[in-house]
């Protein structure tokens, strides 16, 4: 059976700050994902389960790409985000101080939204629009 590969009309991007360290480029995507699997349901595919019937978890349905950028693009990034109403997540160096989720959220709070020092940035969306959202990022190497 020939099968083409599945194409998505939608993308899937984190957005990661040029100046993280390894173990923050790791934490914070990994934080970010998990704010776009647990409120856009349409990205998570089906359970898995291997030849044993043992069953994992669900995973996304598609590829995610991770981009990096600089401060300012990061920033331009989250302002084309919020213009045009796509669902993110946002993750700040305020965050690597904090302990916990609800430390996590005050430190959010505190910040009004054009002040935020933005480490990274999850989005998901049409292809289109997610691509003018990372337009001057460059995948991450």
């Amino acid at each position: 059976m020939d099968e083409q590969p599945l194409r998505f009309d939608t993308k899937i991007a984190v957005l990661l700050r040029d100046d993280l360290v390894p173990w923050q480029r790791l934490n914070v995507t990994s934080f970010l994902v998990s704010g776009l699997g647990s409120q856009v349901p349409e990205v998570i595919g089906a359970p898995y389960e291997d030849a044993d019937g043992i069953a994992y978890l669900p995973m996304f349905r598609q590829p995610v790409l991770v981009f990096e950028a600089t401060k300012e693009v990061l920033k331009a990034a989250h302002t084309r985000t919020l213009s045009r109403a796509l669902p993110r997540a946002i993750f700040t160096a305020d965050l690597f101080s904090t302990g916990n989720d609800t430390d996590n959220r005050a430190a959010v709070r505190a910040v009004p939204t054009a002040d935020l020092d933005l480490v990274g940035l999850a989005v998901y969306g049409p292809k289109g629009g997610v691509d003018k959202v990372v337009k001057g990022a460059r995948m991450h190497p």
